[in-house]
């Protein structure tokens, strides 16, 4: 790559003056990624890549590739991963990233690991992980009385071990002073693109997005993504009752009174068993429920018109509210991101 590509692609974004000149006083950061045996590998080299991307326009990085014993690490893939240095090795860092692993939370249980992650913390201006590494920075007490995410599918044993840490189990990223948590896998590339942000402007990291070809930041949260986050399945006969009379036919009527009738109870006690056991009242349950369904039916092809009136929404403007607030992303976008894996959409 020519060594003016960084220019030449900055004023082709229409900016003025040098790359380097976006982020002030030219400075390389060091960024230490610690890895270990079972480590993700897309936890770590995506926001790696986007630290790389940055170098091409304004150099401000340095990636120190670290182990326990500075020897090669064995990834998730069976791969083997070279790194620079020991965790052992002198100097601080800018950041720090700890990535996760399908291992995870057991694979934080080596005292070793944890020892050289409140080390390497000890040393960085900002720590952060990716997906299942909140639970290191967990046990460390990193993130006590902290807001933290990680990926949808740990989030609820990471609240249920550490009751201390404010786990928002829908976040793509949180920041929460200088320690930041990411959701899974290439939500890593999210929480770099952030930092680029924070570090050398927007502008740089709106182009580090563009090459890249992902979002400068990624509308909705989580639960677009979150198959666990479907309706909870009820315990009781009288929540059953309910679930069963709106499963049979979703696209009709359900009032209160026609629900508490059904499960022959009244509807003040309706109303605490449903709320009691899922949390929610019984028509946020029949909502909930209808959405379910009005999402298969997007997943099939059908319209959001059709998908919301097919679920039994009234219009196609309460589908998408009902949606939106769910989700974080309307019914179409929803459809476009999921419907197909082919390349022929417009970008």
């Amino acid at each position: 790559m020519p060594s003016d590509w960084g220019t030449e692609w900055w004023r082709e974004l229409g900016m003025t003056g040098s790359p380097a000149s976006a982020g002030g006083a030219k400075r390389r950061r060091r960024i230490g990624v610690l890895l270990f045996d079972h480590v993700k590998m897309l936890d770590f080299v995506g926001p790696a890549e986007v630290f790389l991307e940055a170098n091409q326009l304004v150099d401000g990085y340095e990636l120190v590739f670290l182990s326990l014993d500075g020897r090669a690490v064995t990834s998730s893939m069976g791969v083997q991963v070279s790194v620079q240095a020991g965790t052992s090795a002198p100097g601080d860092f800018d950041t720090l990233i700890v990535p996760g692993s399908e291992s995870a939370p057991g694979v934080f249980d080596d005292p070793a690991l944890l020892s050289a992650v409140t080390d390497l913390a000890q040393r960085s201006r900002r720590v952060t992980s990716i997906c299942s590494g909140a639970f290191a920075l967990a046990a460390v007490g990193l993130l006590d009385g902290r807001e933290a995410t990680t990926h949808w599918k740990f989030a609820a044993r990471l609240a249920a071990s550490y009751p201390n840490v404010v786990v928002r189990p829908d976040s793509i990223f949180v920041r929460d002073g200088d320690i930041a948590t990411s959701a899974g896998v290439a939500a890593g590339i999210d929480l770099a693109l952030a930092l680029v942000e924070e570090d050398h402007g927007a502008a740089v990291a709106r182009s580090i997005a563009q090459l890249l070809l992902v979002y400068m930041q990624r509308p909705g949260g989580q639960s677009q993504f979150s198959a666990s986050l479907r309706a909870t399945p009820p315990r009781t006969s009288v929540a059953r009752a309910v679930a069963d009379y709106v499963s049979a036919d979703p696209s009709r009527p359900s009032t209160l009174s026609d629900l508490a009738a059904h499960a022959n109870v009244s509807t003040r006690h309706l109303t605490r068993v449903v709320r009691d056991e899922l949390g929610m009242s019984p028509l946020e349950y029949v909502t909930s429920m209808r959405l379910e369904v009005a999402t298969g039916w997007l997943e099939q092809g059908h319209t959001v018109a059709g998908a919301g009136r097919l679920a039994g929404f009234s219009t196609a403007v309460a589908f998408r509210r009902a949606f939106v607030a769910r989700r974080g992303v309307t019914p179409s976008a929803y459809q476009r991101s999921f419907q197909t894996t082919g390349g022929t959409a417009p970008a």
